[in-house]
This record gives structure tokens, C-alpha cells and sequence, in this order.
């Protein structure tokens, strides 16, 4: 007995050690995984679609085809509706950027003489130097690449992360069960009925919170464009998809659109109009999200503390880059339901409890 018992032990140490060195390897391999893991979410998404179709006897392949040609179309027509418009509207702000620094030097240049700090801010040069980057370059491709530099390097790896997404994606999906049940299969038996209690409860939490985040994406993009172009926004239509879809990355990504929001009201609009209807449409935007739309479609979301959910976006995107700021809530979401079991074991324990 006491042999078995050691070499169970060993056997034990062993698997353990497995483990921690294949998920050194995953962190080493990180920056070769985005396509796998977006290719992930994806397909963790768009599989009820591919199983509803194949309950309707449409054949798995021809399912996971038109899952993602439809999700290929969806993309390319925000593409195309986006891109137009910013089109346009760069030329609009090479003029517009100019006016807009003049005008903050007209109004605290003086403030900042008398001050005697008139000569740490030198808004010409500002002036010169946004403007000569702003007209870098021939039409609004060229002055983006110019502004974000974009190396060969970097944009040959996002279009291999680009083109790999769909492949990846669809034999996913085509083997989606299977390779749920390979999984499964590596669980060691003593431990399978707490793992798939833990995993069932883990998928309800992350179906009821990526599903239905998507559609309060969706809803929110409609309000924020419709919101600002009531509001006589010249590009109401390319800020509001981009902060409502944006929404997928709690309070930061609805920072980064109230921020575009601002600019686009600074440049347009003269005096304080343009700022009041972006706090105006803004802020019942976020009325409605936290009151209605989230705890109707979401429901609590993820029960996650706001410290929390800002500490595992931080945590994630330092270990991860990227990709981790995308599965930081999905991770959470896991690992919340993992330490609530352990914390009930932990309370129902011996040593818990032994006074």
C-alpha cells in the first residue's frame, strides 16, 4: 500500500509538471496564437448557428461555410461603410486640426504669459508639425500608414494572422464536437463529474456573456450613430459603429469613443455645442447600457467586481499583449467559476473548519 501510494504520488507530480511546462509553452508561443485563439471565440459563437443548420440536416460543412461567409460579409460591409467616410473626412481635418490649435493658443495663450509659462507651449510648431503629417502622403490610406508608421514586418504578420483566421476557423467548427470531447478525454477520470459541472456552468456563463454582449455591440452601435448625426455630427456614422462596437472592452473601449466623440465635436463645431451633444447622447448611451440593455442581455454579465474586471484587463494585456485584453473577461469569467469551487471546498474543509 505504501508503494502504490508513492507511486500514485509520482504519478501525480509528473502530470502536474506536464501541465506547467505546456503552459510555459503556450506563453512562450503567444505571439504565434492570436489566430488560434480569435479563431476560438469565433467559433464559439457562431457554433450554435453551425449545429442549428445541421439539426435542419444541412451537412456540416456547407453549415460552417455559410457561418463564415456570413460572418465575412458582416465585416466587409462595416469595412465599407466606414472606410468611405473617413475617406472623406481626413481632408476635412488637415484644415480643421489648424483652426483647432489656433484657437486653444488664442484662448490660454495669454492665460499661460501671464502665468509666465508662455514660452513651454509653442502651438505653431504643434500647428506645423500636425499639419505636415496630416498631409503626408496622397489620400486617406497613405496618411494613415504615414501617422501609424506601419512596418512591412508588422503589416506582412497581420495579414498572415488575417488570412489564417478563417482557415483555422473552419476546420474548428467542422471538428468542434470532437475536439470538445479530445479534451474531455484528458481529464483524469476521478476528477471528470467536477470538471464538467465546472465546464457546463463556465459555458452558460460565457454564452450568456458573449452572445449576449454582441448584440448589445449591435444596438449600441445603432444608438451612437443615430444619436450623433441627429446631432449634426459630420461623421456621426463612423464614431458611433466604432464606439458601440468598442464596447466589447469594459470602460476602456468606451473611453476611446467618447474620446473620438470629443475630438470630432472640437473640430466640427464652434463654442460648446459640439461638447454638450456628445455628454448628452453619451451619456444616456450609458444609461441605457448599464440599465436596461446589459442587465437584459447580458444579465450581471460576469459577476465580476469594476477593480476586478480593470485589474484582469491590465493583468492580461501585460502577460499577453492583445490578445489577452480579448480573452481577459472570457478568462475571468473561467477562473471565477474555478476559485468559487474551491473556495466552497476551502469552507467545507477539515482545516477550515477545525477550531
Amino acid at each position: 500500500m505504501p508503494n502504490t501510494f508513492k507511486s500514485e504520488q509520482r504519478q501525480t507530480l509528473l502530470w502536474l509538471s506536464v501541465g506547467v511546462v505546456f503552459l510555459f509553452l503556450l506563453w512562450l508561443l503567444t505571439p504565434v496564437l492570436t489566430p488560434f485563439v480569435a479563431a476560438i471565440i469565433i467559433g464559439y459563437v457562431l457554433n450554435p448557428g453551425v449545429d442549428w443548420m445541421e439539426r435542419r440536416r444541412v451537412p456540416r460543412v456547407l453549415g460552417v461555410l455559410v457561418a463564415i461567409v456570413a460572418l465575412g460579409l458582416a465585416i466587409a460591409a462595416l469595412v465599407l461603410v466606414v472606410l468611405p467616410i473617413l475617406a472623406d473626412e481626413l481632408p476635412l481635418l488637415r484644415e480643421r486640426i489648424p483652426v483647432l490649435l489656433a484657437k486653444i493658443d488664442a484662448a490660454i495663450g495669454p492665460w499661460l504669459r501671464q502665468m509666465g509659462a508662455g514660452g513651454r507651449l509653442d502651438f505653431a510648431a504643434l500647428q506645423k508639425a500636425v499639419a505636415t503629417r496630416l498631409t503626408a502622403g496622397d489620400g486617406a490610406t497613405s496618411a494613415v500608414l504615414t501617422w501609424l508608421r506601419i512596418g512591412g514586418s508588422a503589416l506582412m504578420g497581420w495579414a498572415a494572422t488575417l488570412f489564417l483566421i478563417p482557415i483555422v476557423l473552419f476546420y474548428l467548427l467542422l471538428d468542434w464536437h470532437r475536439v470538445i470531447a479530445r479534451i474531455g478525454e484528458t481529464v483524469p477520470r476521478r476528477w471528470s463529474p467536477q470538471v464538467t459541472e465546472m465546464a457546463t456552468e463556465a459555458d452558460q456563463l460565457l454564452a450568456q456573456y458573449l452572445r449576449g454582449q454582441l448584440l448589445v455591440m449591435f444596438l449600441l452601435a445603432a444608438y451612437y450613430s443615430a444619436g450623433l448625426a441627429i446631432a449634426g455630427f459630420d461623421i456621426a456614422l463612423p464614431v458611433g459603429m466604432l464606439t458601440g462596437l468598442l464596447v466589447f472592452i469594459p470602460y476602456i473601449g468606451f473611453g476611446l469613443g467618447l474620446v473620438l466623440a470629443i475630438v470630432a465635436a472640437l473640430l466640427q463645431f464652434d463654442g460648446w455645442y459640439g461638447l454638450a451633444a456628445v455628454a448628452v447622447v453619451y451619456g444616456i448611451g450609458q444609461f441605457i447600457e448599464s440599465f436596461y440593455l446589459t442587465p437584459r442581455l447580458v444579465g450581471e454579465r460576469i459577476g465580476l467586481h469594476p477593480l476586478t474586471v480593470i485589474f484582469a484587463l491590465l493583468a492580461f494585456g501585460q502577460l499577453f499583449g492583445f490578445v489577452g485584453i480579448l480573452l481577459a473577461l472570457p478568462a475571468s469569467a473561467i477562473l471565477s467559476v474555478v476559485f468559487g469551487r474551491l473556495r466552497r471546498h476551502y469552507l467545507n474543509s477539515s482545516f477550515y473548519n477545525q477550531s
